[in-house]
């Protein structure tokens, strides 16, 4: 199958920074394809996944620290924060920006931020199972638990120990 003519013009105008700038103002994923200098040129990354998310992906790893760009694709994608790399994996606001959207992004957080109730209790509500990644002190949350097991019932073995003890919560899972 032949390359779409957009991915060939980039390939072939990808070393200049007007072509790439404006290029990636209207298809932010062709930012793929531009020389490798531009993954790391914040004003094109910054365009690029304005224009579209998922560019984030193409962007450096020095760029996927940098808490705008990252916040422009997480906040409006969610799944993408499993991108972000450094001190911004340190950032609540940015992560429930995500969790919004897709409470699956639990799993790409820190320790600290899956012992955080707002943050897990905003995962669960999202996606029940991702109680799976909570810490082992919210697994025993009972609010957690309900919301969970309410809405997914499979999600029940990923309980703690001792939540899977109560009644309610059994009774839940059992109707």
């Amino acid at each position: 199958m032949p390359e779409a003519p957009e991915i060939t013009e980039m390939r072939k105008h990808g070393d200049n920074r007007e072509y790439v700038l404006k290029t990636v103002n209207e298809n932010g994923k062709l930012l793929d394809f531009a020389a490798e200098e531009f993954h790391n040129d914040r004003e094109i990354v910054l365009d690029a996944v304005k224009n579209n998310p998922e560019a984030l992906e193409f962007a450096s790893a020095n760029l996927k620290k940098d808490r705008e760009i990252v916040y422009e694709s997480v906040s409006k994608l969610g799944w993408t924060y499993c991108y972000a790399r450094g001190k911004i994996l340190e950032d609540r606001e940015l992560l429930i920006s995500g969790l919004k959207i897709n409470g699956q992004i639990l799993y790409y957080s820190i320790p600290e931020m899956r012992d955080d109730k707002e943050v897990v209790k905003l995962a669960v509500e999202n996606k029940p199972i991702i109680i799976k990644y909570a810490s082992s002190r919210l697994k025993n949350d009972k609010e957690i638990g309900l919301i969970a097991v309410q809405k997914d019932k499979s999600s029940f073995k990923f309980l703690g120990e001792e939540l899977k003890q109560d009644e309610e919560i059994k009774e839940i899972v059992n109707s």
